[in-house]
């Protein structure tokens, strides 16, 4: 089984950069595709990007696409999500989830961490 933290939220000016981390407890880290998703107030929570068990596949959310980078380190049992130039529609809980299947559709996924927030201002 996962369990999963996240951590590195807070708040930040447009146009700055804050990177999430993720760290997973378990020895079997490497079977899951790991996911970032957010949830904005009186939103539903949508998906941001994906990478595979391996690391060598991405995905993202093409609201977020060339600005934010995710990456994991399966040694560490951590993913991580890069965000840049930051938007204040960007502002959301960020939440890390697990998933047997590389995918988007966050009712695929098994396990989520608690979230942490990120606030944009303008």
């Amino acid at each position: 089984q996962v369990q999963l933290v996240e951590s590195g939220g807070g708040l930040v000016q447009a146009g700055g950069s804050l990177r999430l981390s993720c760290a997973a407890s378990g020895r079997t880290f490497s079977s899951y595709a790991m996911g970032w998703f957010r949830q904005a107030p009186g939103s539903e929570r949508v998906f941001v990007a994906v990478i595979s068990r391996s690391g060598y596949s991405t995905y993202y959310a093409d609201s977020v696409k060339g600005r934010f980078t995710i990456s994991r380190e399966n040694a560490k049992n951590t993913v991580s999500l890069q965000m840049n130039t930051l938007k204040p529609e960007d502002t959301a809980v960020y939440y890390c989830a697990a998933a047997r299947e590389y995918g988007s559709d966050p009712r695929h996924y098994n396990y989520w961490g608690q979230g942490t927030q990120v606030t944009v201002s303008s």
